[in-house]
């Protein structure tokens, strides 16, 4: 599975809802008079560093020379500045995976989607407030594959002496997941994009930047968690990796469940995890009482779903014990190293049955405010199509065609100017259309045999909502070139997992069972294979934008370093007449699902 981030029009596809706003407008300040908290300050430099793993050393981009980058840590209702100065020769834009982005609409990241990137010499402030939510977040590079290497943890804590609803831990540890290539990322998709096939797959996954020892010289690139005896640690699992969900493991321990996507859940204990690319899953450790004698391998592989080559290789950290005060000193090399046991490659049914047991905390002070009555239904079909080869050049998808991803078969074309920017300047002619299909526009049996066309349309389309529509959408799998999992994101938003199955979705029948009570809000969610999964949502929040990840690889959302991206500053008299014309919010959204075909 992967994070779906296109930097060519053939291969994405995409709808775009738009509402009627207030709030369009960068206005921090009203947020914190609703949620006041004090303003942080970050810098991040985009820089290139020589990183060494697998005995291989590269030059890679980075922020601030670190691989992952840094940690930015804020409280519920905390303002946060955070200038990007770009110092490498790529264009780059920051997302902050899973922030709300309330009134902010312009912070939240991808390129020629809510603002133009940053060019090289350039730098760019991103200013929002964090409204209404706690846990744990990620931010990435939002343009190209940068988000190979441009990632890091965003832990947002409690506002002061509001205590989690769980045990309080002793220590609190953030285990981001990511990926390495020994090759350059850039170059392995700018491939692949030019001859339509697969990309290759990563060397490697790493935990906190490391491969660990399971990996060819790499031993002493492991990350180890070292604890006390008796207690209690809470684990800040982040999943950066650009394809793949991923099953997680420590050997003779069993962990507790207590957040997702930043909502407190419904506590449940489990042996192994399931984390989709773009997840993020809090989790309590309670370690050993006595000091156990022995140290304890803490493992992550990949839950595979689609046809194609994938990265079959497990990441590995250890979890060492801190030796007892009062004992002789042991060497860790002499004790015994516990190995976990994973589920099969494509444990559908453990999947499963993991997700289900996600359920929103739903109390007085949480609450699932799931919207009860809906005001526009939404089918979208996803998964794989093709488009032509382009003249005198040889492609390597099916029949010399080019991998495209669809949703209800329209790809996605990248637009060159910002689509918000667009939209707010009342310049969208040219840029976007409002005509995306709200259903398939030739239904099919989407999860039998598929039709014999496979071709898909081009396009930047959009769907126009109002202000405070509550929406359901059901995002359903096809078989088209294999069925797979889809993860989906919503920028701006979270929303309700209310239902998801397998097979074909009945309108007439799976209604009956959605959970409108406390299901999971999140979000990113993972379209099961071969099947689909029902979402509500409130659209609240002008300058949202929607996306699906992809299996399979990921796609960059963005054009090509150096196709134009107008600039734009609001004269006042526009500013001060927005509310009145047409200062809408964009939701975007961009789909990118490919099996392990690999399609870009």
């Amino acid at each position: 599975m992967g994070v779906c981030f296109v930097q060519s029009p053939a291969f994405v596809g995409a709808f775009v809802f738009s509402c009627m706003a207030l709030c369009l407008l960068h206005v921090p300040e009203l947020a914190l008079a609703q949620d006041s908290g004090i303003t942080r300050h970050y810098k991040f430099d985009i820089k290139l560093q020589n990183v060494t793993r697998l005995c291989h050393t590269k030059s890679m981009v980075t922020v601030n020379g670190q691989f992952p980058g840094p940690r930015i840590v804020a409280r519920e209702g905390d303002r946060l500045l955070i200038k990007v100065v770009n110092h490498v020769q790529n264009n780059i834009s920051i997302h902050w995976h899973g922030i709300r982005q309330l009134r902010s609409g312009w912070a939240d990241g991808p390129a020629y989607v809510t603002q133009c990137p940053i060019q090289t010499g350039q730098s760019y402030v991103y200013n929002y407030t964090i409204v209404g939510q706690r846990g744990t977040l990620f931010w990435h590079a939002h343009i190209s594959w940068l988000r190979s290497t441009v990632y890091g943890p965003l832990i947002i804590l409690p506002k002061h002496n509001v205590p989690y609803p769980f045990q309080k831990p002793y220590k609190e540890v953030p285990i981001i997941f990511g990926e390495w290539w020994n090759a350059d990322p850039e170059a392995v998709i700018s491939q692949a994009l030019q001859t339509g096939g697969g990309p290759n797959v990563s060397d490697a996954y790493t935990m906190n930047g490391l491969p660990g020892p399971l990996y060819n010289c790499s031993a002493k690139d492991t990350f180890k968690l070292k604890v006390k005896q008796n207690k209690t640690y809470l684990l800040r699992f982040i999943n950066a990796v650009l394809d793949e969900e991923l099953f997680f493991s420590i050997a003779k321990h069993t962990l507790t469940v207590v957040e997702a996507d930043a909502v407190y859940v419904k506590t449940f204990e489990t042996n192994t995890l399931l984390i989709a690319p773009g997840q993020t899953t809090n989790v309590l450790l309670k370690t050993k009482p006595n000091f156990p004698k022995a140290t304890f391998l803490m493992t992550a592989r990949p839950y595979v779903t689609g046809l194609g080559t994938f990265d079959n290789s497990t990441v590995a950290g250890i979890l060492e014990y801190e030796s007892p005060s009062h004992s002789a000193p042991l060497s860790i090399k002499k004790l015994p190293l516990l190995k976990p046991t994973l589920p099969p490659l494509n444990d559908t049914f453990f999947a499963t049955n993991f997700t289900s047991k996600l359920r929103s905390l739903a109390s007085s002070q949480f609450p699932a405010n799931v919207p009860e009555k809906v005001d526009r239904h939404f089918f979208f079909t996803i998964g794989l199509g093709t488009s032509p080869c382009d003249k005198n050049q040889t492609c390597q998808g099916p029949n010399g065609t080019k991998f495209a991803a669809s949703v209800n078969n329209v790809s996605f074309a990248t637009p060159t100017t910002a689509l918000l920017q667009a939209h707010f300047t009342g310049q969208s002619n040219g840029v976007y259309s409002p005509f995306f299909p709200i259903t398939p526009i030739i239904p099919f049996n989407y999860t039998g045999n598929p039709p014999n066309n496979t071709m898909v349309s081009n396009g930047t389309k959009v769907v126009v909502l109002p202000f405070n529509t509550s929406v359901e959408l059901v995002m359903q799998d096809t078989s088209i070139l294999g069925a797979e999992s889809h993860p989906l994101h919503l920028h701006g938003f979270n929303f309700f997992v209310v239902g998801q199955g397998f097979g074909n979705y009945d309108p007439n029948k799976d209604p009956a069972n959605f959970n409108l009570v406390d299901p999971m809000e999140r979000n990113t969610v993972g379209v099961p294979s071969g099947g689909w999964v029902a979402i509500r949502f409130l659209a609240d929040n002008p300058g949202g934008m929607v996306h699906a990840l992809s299996p399979g690889n990921p796609h960059q959302l963005g054009l090509e370093d150096g196709l134009a991206c107008l600039r734009w500053k609001a004269p006042k008299s526009e500013a001060a007449s927005s509310t009145r014309r047409s200062s809408q919010m964009l939701i975007l959204t961009h789909s990118c699902f490919h099996t392990d075909h690999k399609l870009l």
